[in-house]
């Protein structure tokens, strides 16, 4: 065997594992590209299961007299608000994100409005419906929190394998870009102030 075949042979072998590599690389984009969209659709699953309790919730608050309609109207408003914002997982951009977060909060607020006001109604407090309605709520609010978690953990693996060289020439070349989890909300980082 000649130095010039030998070569071609080094050369080809070469080419072979970095099409090898270059192809697990991209498989392994994609794989994390979907676990992040598997996350997204988790998270938005769980936003409507809480904005369906909405209505019956509010159609047992109705129930109580005087109730104030102002707090009803609003969290009923925030509600068709927050399902109106649809993110596709393929445009998971900050500005979408926050939008759709901003959204998810203004029903938050309303809620919390909502139940601050029902310690105004000690028959509603003791309604059955009412205290099964409150007990699923705060199940999907904490159903929320873990799916918004794991979104969370999975762009955080998808963009630490984008960013990573040299993965980073790979992604780079097929359009794969670093995608925004969920922040905490506003004021977050301040602890609320208690009077008494």
């Amino acid at each position: 065997m000649n130095a010039k075949n030998l070569g071609l042979i080094v050369i080809l072998l070469g080419l072979l594992l970095f099409g090898g590599c270059a192809c697990n690389g991209y498989n392994g984009l994609i794989t994390q590209d979907e676990n992040v969209k598997k996350a997204w659709n988790n998270v938005q699953s769980a936003y409507q299961e809480r904005a369906d309790l909405i209505p019956n919730l509010v159609n047992t608050v109705k129930g109580a007299a005087n109730f104030e309609q102002e707090t009803l109207t609003r969290l009923v408003e925030a509600r068709a608000k927050a399902t109106s914002v649809n993110i596709n997982a393929d445009n998971l951009t900050p500005e979408k994100i926050a939008e759709f977060q901003q959204a998810q909060q203004a029903v938050s607020t309303g809620l919390g409005r909502l139940l601050a006001v029902v310690e105004n109604y000690p028959d509603l407090k003791a309604n059955a419906n009412f205290q099964q309605l409150q007990r699923t709520l705060e199940e999907k609010e904490n159903g929320i929190r873990n799916v918004r978690n794991q979104f969370n953990t999975a762009v955080q693996e998808y963009n630490v394998k984008v960013r990573s060289f040299p993965m980073n020439l790979l992604a780079g070349m097929f359009g794969f870009k670093s995608k925004e989890g969920f922040q905490s909300d506003p004021g977050a980082d301040r602890a609320p102030e208690v009077k008494f």
